[in-house]
């Protein structure tokens, strides 16, 4: 019988090879102290560097480690769930490769989340992040909010501690793209909150550039509300009944007043403008109709290279 781990850690990897060692160390020291045990599955998403044969030597050397290697770069919620649905745990923790979310903070995660708590969040009460990245947080959580009519707190991240019972149905859900935190809210768990201190990053950089945080925010917009089609629906009844008010405020004046309105100038304005709004309400309608076609051609979230087989223990990490 293969026992199945208390806690599965689940840590999507892309471009940080230089502290995936540290967090293997930091991770086994924090959850020593609890009476749990954990895997910790690392998930190659194919970024800069060669994490592979670091993941490969620490897997050699620990049981515990486990590593799962995508063939190409499938963005980091499609490696979240592709460690999701490797993980066997009972409880499963998410957190990021970059030490910002920090292994420290899982034996409270745990602590808090025996009180019966199925979902449980880290807030970054104080975020090591540079001025506009926190800017465009606020500013992306504030759309979700009024977007979707649902909470959102952009002081919390993934990494936090979920139950089996939560896991499992996240799973059965087949939209894409997923994002964890979201289909979680969505399905209706309460989310308990507790504040723990964010990491410094100390090497590297974000991957996510302000044009791939443009193009997941309006992923996660459209796919979790159908508000903006509402919004150019609301528009366009607005602009009709503008133009029909004018329409007849030149009706009257023509012929109460002899008024003739200049022409050429107003039709040009008012095509530009018009066609401009027709536009845009045709390229939100095609975002959708896009994100249908992906849908309906059933392709995996991922598509794995390798991961790595049971080894016998070698200490030469």
């Amino acid at each position: 019988m293969v026992d199945v781990p208390d806690i599965s850690i689940v840590v999507p990897v892309y471009g940080s090879d230089s502290t995936l060692v540290p967090l293997y160390e930091r991770v086994a020291s924090a959850v020593a102290p609890i009476p749990a045990s954990f895997e910790l599955i690392f998930v190659d998403d194919r970024g800069p560097g060669n994490p592979w044969e670091i993941i490969s030597r620490m897997a050699r050397s620990d049981p515990r480690v486990i590593g799962l290697k995508l063939s190409r770069n499938f963005g980091q919620h499609s490696a979240i769930m592709a460690g999701i649905d490797l993980a066997r745990g009972r409880w499963l923790v998410i957190m990021d490769c970059d030490l910002q979310d920090r292994p420290e903070e899982i034996p409270r995660l745990w602590a808090e989340a025996q009180k019966r708590h199925d979902v449980v969040i880290g807030r970054r009460v104080e975020r090591q992040d540079g001025f506009f990245k926190r800017l465009f947080s606020r500013v992306f959580h504030s759309v979700f909010k009024y977007m979707t009519d649902e909470s959102s707190d952009p002081a919390q991240s993934n990494f936090g501690i979920y139950s089996r019972k939560v896991v499992d149905i996240v799973k059965e859900l087949s939209e894409q793209p997923r994002v964890f935190l979201h289909l979680v809210r969505w399905a209706g768990f309460d989310v308990t909150p507790i504040d723990i201190e964010h990491g410094r990053r100390d090497e590297g950089k974000s991957a996510y550039t302000l044009r791939r945080k443009l193009s997941l925010a309006m992923d996660i917009i459209v796919s979790y509300s159908n508000k903006p089609l509402k919004m150019c629906v609301q528009f366009g009844f607005f602009m009709a009944f503008a133009a029909f008010c004018y329409g007849a405020w030149i009706f009257i004046r023509y012929f109460l007043f002899n008024y003739t309105p200049a022409g050429w100038t107003s039709v040009m304005v008012s095509l530009f403008f018009l066609s401009g709004v027709l536009l845009f309400g045709m390229g939100i309608l095609g975002i959708y109709i896009g994100r249908v076609f992906n849908q309906v051609k059933g392709r995996p979230l991922y598509v794995v290279d390798d991961r790595t087989p049971v080894f016998v223990k070698d200490d030469s990490l």
